[in-house]
């Protein structure tokens, strides 16, 4: 039996695909970053889709999350997988941080530490109040709702008095079912964007700034959002590693966004730690740095 110091995980989607668009190119490039970085420092490496019945985990010592990108939509399954998986390989990052980080309730283990993130409030299954109820309660005339476990914007929406009655069944079928959170608006998304930090055991490596398509408040590519390169401040760089610096354990990638808040404060709009894009294509380098980190963990294995 083949084995492996390391899979890449994606998704049956991005996985040996017949055709390809800008967007699925975009996945195939990144991860063909990290595999060519891998290999140069001599490890074995391949690649698979994390539901993948046929492929045996037991047989690569490292299993790297990367674009697997469909697990929100399918959590049950993937949680089941998950518990499963992690019985076989080592997981990267590791589970403890896997499982926190899945559901957004963590932003609120963050704001008990001191990290600032925008006024929030969780809504958990079954709540009955209405949407109206929500905002009456907050006094917030602009707010973002989104499912605590989500991903590319999946039922994340802008309400305002003027359109929340629309949104009350929609609302109502996914509270029935997960728990939500709503946001304050933060204009300063669609005035400024959002930057993010690419970190590598706890220090800074680059960002990125994510800019909204005209007319829309999210981010993500998917809706037409747009990434451009970033200068970051010292002030932002010393914000994002201190937002890493609270994980426990130390996770070896993350990527924190970071948005102007309200009162034009840093503040955290998302935490990623399973899964997320790093734009290895805007700054090659940082695919070295990767792997070295992956090196070392691999070393402490062997050992």
């Amino acid at each position: 039996m083949k084995k492996y110091d390391v899979v890449i995980l994606t998704t049956k989607e991005f996985h040996n695909p017949k055709d390809t668009d800008w967007y699925i190119k975009q996945v195939l490039q990144e991860d063909e970053f990290v595999q060519k970085a891998l290999e140069k420092k001599g490890l074995k490496v391949t690649r698979t889709y994390w539901n993948n019945p046929e492929f045996d985990f037991s047989t690569s010592k490292i299993t790297l999350f990367r674009s697997i990108w469909d697990y929100f939509h399918r959590f049950d399954e993937f949680s089941k997988w998950l518990d499963n998986v992690n019985t076989k390989t080592k997981l990267i990052n590791n589970p403890e941080l896997i499982y926190w980080n899945i559901d957004k309730h963590y932003l609120n283990d963050l704001s008990e530490k001191g990290i600032n993130i925008p006024p929030t409030i969780f809504i958990e299954r079954g709540d009955r109040r209405s949407l109206k109820d929500l905002h009456l309660k907050t006094g917030w005339s602009k707010t973002v709702l989104k499912p605590t476990v989500s991903g590319a914007g999946r039922h994340t929406y802008k309400l305002s008095i003027n359109n929340i009655d629309s949104h009350e069944n929609i609302y109502r079928e996914l509270i029935d079912n997960e728990s939500m959170i709503l946001q304050e608006f933060q204009i300063n998304i669609t005035e400024k964007g959002e930057a993010a930090f690419i970190l590598f055991n706890g220090k800074f490596s680059h960002s990125l700034l994510k800019k909204t398509k005209p007319g829309d408040f999210r981010v993500q590519d998917d809706f037409g959002g747009t990434v451009h390169t970033y200068d970051a401040k010292p002030e932002e760089i010393k914000f994002a590693e201190e937002v890493v610096s609270i994980c426990s354990p130390l996770p070896l990638y993350a990527r924190v966004d970071i948005i102007r808040d309200n009162n034009n404060k840093p503040a955290v709009g998302e935490l990623e730690l399973i899964e997320p894009e790093l734009w290895f294509r805007y700054h090659p380098p940082a695919a070295d740095v990767f792997a070295d980190a992956l090196l070392s963990v691999i070393i402490n294995i062997n050992d």
